[in-house]
């Protein structure tokens, strides 16, 4: 490779061969050397580097794109005003014209070219400001702390689209993947404008309530912005310099962000109002989009989860209303034995998937948004909360199935909390039970037996090997685990099944056991297991 540099008013080549550097005499030999040849004399406002490519290092099919280069060019005009570059492609084939490129308004211009010939909606905003941080080098093998000065400079402006373009440098070096000077400032971005919604009080806003924030995505609908950190020694994520890692610059540029556009936002800068006055227009307006797209979707598959009976589709019914019992299951693996070995005639069937809502401390708007929550109430047909109608419940019996474990007592104590707070009638009138699970099997010869513990089942166990038997235990891990004929005896069968009714006989003292152990605040709670840790023991897991 063959490099030749204008520099202080002449031509200076070096050459490389077989990674060598060096030059090639007038008789063609090559001697190494790392001395610059001067060789020729130009004009010392010429400056600039020639290079060719060897071939034989490079791929022959290699090409030099003139688009890409043209447009690093462009951007290293943007971010060096008053720098002026000459670009010329004399390749075969190639028009061989020069452009030219010059910035004097820096990233204003850039964001200029970004923003296109669409409609505005605001001027262009610049803000700049300056930032300090140490940081440990090594120098002469030791680490020293060293006192780092951090330039930002930005330029943005929002126009009426759609679309959000952030075109991000450290220095002069692109980081297309952003970084923490990207993430400094948006997170700037977001409270500032939120800050001003919150001062103008728009009345669309407060009538989404909790919903009424803008997010990120909103305020940076139709943002263009070139955003730059200018310091020495970054540090990048990977090797391509995609993306800054330099933790102190998210603070800095934060900072920077944060006064300079509450100063843009608040109309101390003359000529803005306007300005603001449209942006937060167009905030309030994609904030109001998003929700109402958002509560369309949930209204969407709010109705997808139901039949054409409008009951939810996971329900497995009966056919008698309203004498049958529904039957409360965890998740799918249980849901299938349990439906295969019910009496389908007045045994339904309502699989919930994961937890439900701790309704002893989430909203009322939390609850009835919550999918399980939902199921629940519509597959129950008495509404919920103060509205339950117990003449309306479809059903006799709600029977909760859990699993005969901790996360199993764990679900039926979030369901019997779902109960109390919004469907507190089905309680008073006794018509909530748990069914009992057997956690492990015994079996001599043809005989099987089912226990409830571990105590009875260690017992079991002694009683029949001290009579010479040699009994097989079988743990249930859960009813998804069990033969439908064994959850149909144990769980299903009225004739053989456990269940127990859950009762409220003190109105006080369950109120007071459901806000202690579910509800929202967490020191009662702690108080309550330290004084009763050891009569409770592992119970207290639930």
């Amino acid at each position: 490779m063959e490099v030749d540099v204008n520099r202080n008013g002449y031509t200076h080549r070096l050459e490389f061969v077989d990674r060598v550097a060096g030059h090639t005499g007038s008789r063609g030999a090559f001697r190494p050397s790392h001395k610059l040849d001067r060789i020729a004399k130009v004009p010392k406002t010429r400056t600039g580097v020639r290079f060719w490519p060897d071939l034989d290092i490079f791929d022959g099919e290699a090409n030099i794109s003139y688009e890409e280069v043209r447009e690093r060019v462009n951007q290293i005009c943007f971010l060096v005003p008053g720098l002026k570059v000459r670009l010329t492609d004399r390749r075969r084939g190639a028009s061989g014209r020069p452009e030219e490129f010059v910035s004097k308004g820096g990233l204003a211009d850039y964001v200029d070219l970004l923003s296109g010939d669409g409609a505005q909606v605001t001027g262009i905003v610049r803000l700049n400001g300056t930032g300090t941080f140490t940081e440990k080098v090594p120098v002469d093998g030791k680490l020293t702390a060293v006192e780092r000065v951090c330039e930002v400079d930005i330029a943005l402006r929002w126009v009426a689209d759609y679309d959000t373009r952030i075109v991000s440098f450290v220095n002069t070096i692109p980081t297309p993947d952003g970084g923490t000077h990207v993430a400094g400032f948006e997170r700037a971005l977001t409270f500032s404008v939120n800050d001003v919604l919150r001062s103008t009080d728009p009345r669309k806003l407060r009538r989404l309530k909790d919903n009424g924030k803008a997010q990120k995505e909103d305020i940076q609908e139709g943002l263009v912005a070139v955003v730059r950190a200018t310091f020495p020694e970054p540090q990048f994520r990977g090797q391509t310099k995609r993306e800054l890692g330099t933790p102190d610059a998210q603070k800095i540029v934060y900072d920077v962000v944060k006064a300079k556009m509450s100063e843009w936002l608040t109309g101390k800068q003359r000529g803005t109002k306007v300005h603001v006055r449209a942006l937060v227009d167009k905030v309030i307006e994609a904030v109001v989009t998003r929700v109402s797209a958002k509560q369309a979707l949930d209204t969407r598959r709010r109705a997808a989860a139901l039949g054409s009976s409008g009951m939810p589709n996971k329900l497995a019914d009966c056919r008698v209303h309203p004498g049958g019992e529904l039957l409360i299951v965890e998740g799918d693996s249980a849901a299938g034995p349990a439906k295969r070995a019910r009496d389908s005639t007045w045994q339904a069937v309502l699989p919930l998937r994961g937890k439900v809502v701790n309704a002893g401390k989430s909203t009322a708007k939390a609850v009835v948004d919550n999918t399980e929550a939902a199921a629940l109430f519509t597959a129950m047909g008495g509404g919920s909360g103060k509205d339950f109608d117990l003449e309306s419940a479809r059903y006799e019996r709600l029977v909760l199935l859990a699993d005969a474990d901790v996360d199993g007592s764990h679900i039926r104590c979030l369901v019997l909390t779902l109960v109390y707070h919004y469907m507190r009638p089905l309680l008073n009138a006794g018509r909530v039970y748990a069914a009992q699970p057997p956690t492990h099997s015994i079996t001599t010869g043809q005989t099987k037996t089912y226990v409830y513990s571990e105590v009875e089942k260690d017992r079991l166990v002694d009683e029949l090997v001290s009579k010479g038997r040699a009994p097989r235990v079988t743990r249930f891990k859960g009813l998804g685990e069990m033969d439908d004929d064994e959850l149909f005896e144990t769980t299903l069968d009225p004739t053989t099944r456990v269940l127990r009714r859950i009762t409220v006989d003190d109105a006080a003292a369950a109120e007071n056991a459901f806000s202690i152990m579910m509800g929202a605040l967490v020191e009662p709670r702690k108080d309550f297991i330290i004084r009763h840790s050891r009569d409770y023991g592992h119970a207290l897991d639930i």
